[in-house]
């Protein structure tokens, strides 16, 4: 196991350091014809389409029923589209309470008494189910919180293969051709409230976020079979409730100077690592935060990120190599804690927990250039197509909103089902999942 806690702090700060997104040419061309893991190509939920600002029923090109119950967003490749779900055995008032017992925030807590976990693939052209794979169950499930679903963290898919996580209960691998099971790995950590972040692939490896209140580190396993190419802790936490140490964010995938390196952050750190060999190449402390969910974004030149709870704040902090610290850049109340952001054209788009205001904010300077109270309950992630901004809400209420300082709605729909899931784009269509249903909008 790496340790990568005496990281040394001697580096300089570059100050004209480059920042690049994966967004080559091909990526490009393919951005809105793959759709392979969370937020899309680039993992930044940004594609230039001419996606639908309103629309009614009968511009579903499909509608389908899902089994189970799962927050994961759709992703596909290739003409097949993937989910996961979980069935659950619901639990006993008693059993409720044996299992939370002594349990820190008990009181936001719940349990089920069994889960059973499948993979879910649909034909992208006709909504058809293709397969619905089960994948194993658990006896005794951890608790969760009851917004959160066991089947939240969203499919990666390369190489004929396709990863799902249901984070301290498995990750399979899934061969897409002959729907067999490849290989299967558990890395059981303690979640709290249930798993949350995404796997993220990278040249044949699959990167695992495994922020648990008892135990904090990155792993990446080889997308062939599933044997582990590195394993590094997270830095030392302040913290001594281990309540306070957990995360789940998602890896947000970038290239600087050449070097391929995935920028998580977690609990009181944000820290970017080398995709190839698991090294730390920075870190910055920038306190006391936990259960930070959404993803960094890249904007100007650094990293804009979410603190999360207890006092939820937007940070800006430049890379650099070792400890970063003293390069953030900016603070700004009322970031969301679960909804990860959009950037654009030096701008932040968000949409907070608490007051439900949509913003948009300099992404130099953190100042806010326009705010709006706009729809309360939101846990999905953002999506900017074609200059307009998809937000789906738990009350089954998706807004369009115009990507520019005025924040204009220009569109709304009610689903009558609850959102969790961010929409993937498929050429110039939308692809939502419900509570209930996956559903593709097209004009």
């Amino acid at each position: 196991m790496k340790l990568t806690s005496a990281v040394p702090f001697y580096a300089i700060l570059i100050f004209a350091i480059s920042i690049i997104l994966p967004t080559s040419s091909e990526a490009q061309e393919n951005q809105t014809s793959n759709w392979p893991q969370f937020r899309g190509l680039a993992g930044d939920a940004v594609v230039d389409a001419k996606t639908p600002t309103d629309w009614s029923e009968s511009d579903f090109r499909w509608k389908v029923d899902l089994p189970g119950r799962g927050w994961s967003s759709p992703v596909y490749v290739d003409g097949q589209v993937w989910l996961t779900a979980a069935e659950e055995q619901a639990a006993t008032e008693e059993e409720i309470a044996r299992k939370l017992a002594g349990v820190d925030f008990a009181q936001i807590k719940t349990a089920a008494k069994t889960i059973k976990m499948m993979a879910i693939c649909i034909d992208l052209e006709t909504g058809k189910l293709l397969k619905k794979i089960d994948l194993g169950s658990e006896p005794d499930p951890q608790p969760i919180n009851p917004m959160n679903s066991y089947a939240s963290p969203t499919c990666a898919i390369a190489d004929g293969k396709v990863v799902c996580h249901f984070g301290a209960h498995g990750t399979w691998c899934i061969d897409c051709d002959s729907f067999d099971v490849i290989w299967n790995r558990k890395f059981v950590i303690n979640h709290s409230v249930g798993p949350g972040s995404s796997p993220i692939i990278e040249n044949g490896k699959v990167i695992l976020v495994c922020d648990g209140c008892d135990q904090q580190y990155i792993v990446a396993v080889k997308l062939s079979d599933g044997s582990t190419v590195w394993k590094t802790d997270r830095p030392p936490i302040r913290a001594k409730n281990g309540e306070f140490k957990k995360s789940y964010s998602t890896p947000l995938l970038v290239t600087v100077d050449g070097r391929r390196q995935a920028v998580i952050p977690g609990a009181q750190w944000i820290c970017s690592y080398d995709v190839e060999s698991g090294d730390e190449v920075w870190r910055a402390d920038y306190g006391d935060g936990y259960s930070v969910t959404p993803m960094a974004v890249a904007s100007e030149g650094a990293y804009v990120f979410s603190t999360c709870y207890n006092n939820v704040e937007f940070v800006s902090v430049k890379p650099g190599t070792g400890d970063v610290t003293d390069s953030i850049q900016w603070r700004a109340r009322n970031a969301p804690a679960m909804s990860s952001f959009v950037a654009n054209d030096g701008k932040i788009f968000a949409i907070g927990d608490r007051p439900g205001a949509i913003r948009c904010l300099d992404a130099k300077t953190g100042k806010v250039l326009k705010q709006k109270r706009f729809m309360a309950n939101v846990s999905a992630s953002l999506l900017l197509s074609g200059g307009h901004i998809y937000v789906g809400s738990r009350d089954g209420i998706m807004k369009v909103v115009r990507c520019d300082e005025e924040l204009e709605t220009v569109g709304s729909f009610d689903f009558g089902c609850p959102i969790y899931a961010t929409p993937a784009v498929i050429g110039d269509d939308l692809l939502v999942r419900t509570r209930d249903f996956l559903v593709r909008i097209g004009k």
